[in-house]
């Protein structure tokens, strides 16, 4: 992520996505070098590729809905931008991921009950704290979502306020 520190703001819209070292930080899986793909496929319009690339991109960056990455705190700007587009087919599964990230605390929790793990292991609790700074630093966009006539959205996106007034 050192690529990211030279810049005064992360990139945002999915047309700053070539702007990530995606090769150089990891998800769960390893490589991040697949989100931009599945990025992409989430922004295509097509239902089936997007419900399968949210659930590719889930595994990678928030695993059984609270294990975050290197990867995560990168993702999320771009899923706030997929939220935000009306063509996107699934951008209420996305304000859900965005909970799910938000609420990420496995590491912290742990080490908070055993402290020697924050030394070996102290990078996890950092990308949690990063992950869920993320999410806060995009909630501006909470107010346009819920004046959205999807009402769909409008739950996930009162949802995830709700997670976020926590």
């Amino acid at each position: 992520m050192s690529g990211l520190a030279r810049h005064d703001r992360s990139p945002a819209t999915l047309g700053e996505v070539a702007q990530v070292p995606w090769r150089e930080i990891k998800d769960t899986t390893g490589s991040a070098a697949a989100i931009p793909f599945l990025l992409a496929a989430l922004a295509s319009g097509d239902a089936g590729a997007a419900r399968t690339a949210l659930e590719r991109l889930r595994n990678r960056i928030c695993r059984y809905g609270f294990v975050v990455d290197q990867a995560t705190a990168v993702t999320v700007p771009f899923l706030w931008d997929l939220a935000l587009r009306p063509e996107v087919t699934c951008r209420a599964q996305i304000l859900d991921l965005l909970r799910n990230i938000a609420g990420a605390r496995q590491w912290e929790t742990t080490a908070a009950a055993y402290p020697k793990l924050r030394r070996r292991h102290g990078h996890y609790v950092a990308w949690e704290d990063a992950a869920r700074r993320a999410v806060r630093a995009h909630s501006g966009a909470i107010p346009r979502l819920l004046n959205d006539q999807n009402a769909e959205l409008v739950q996930a996106t009162e949802e995830l306020a709700s997670a976020l007034a926590a």
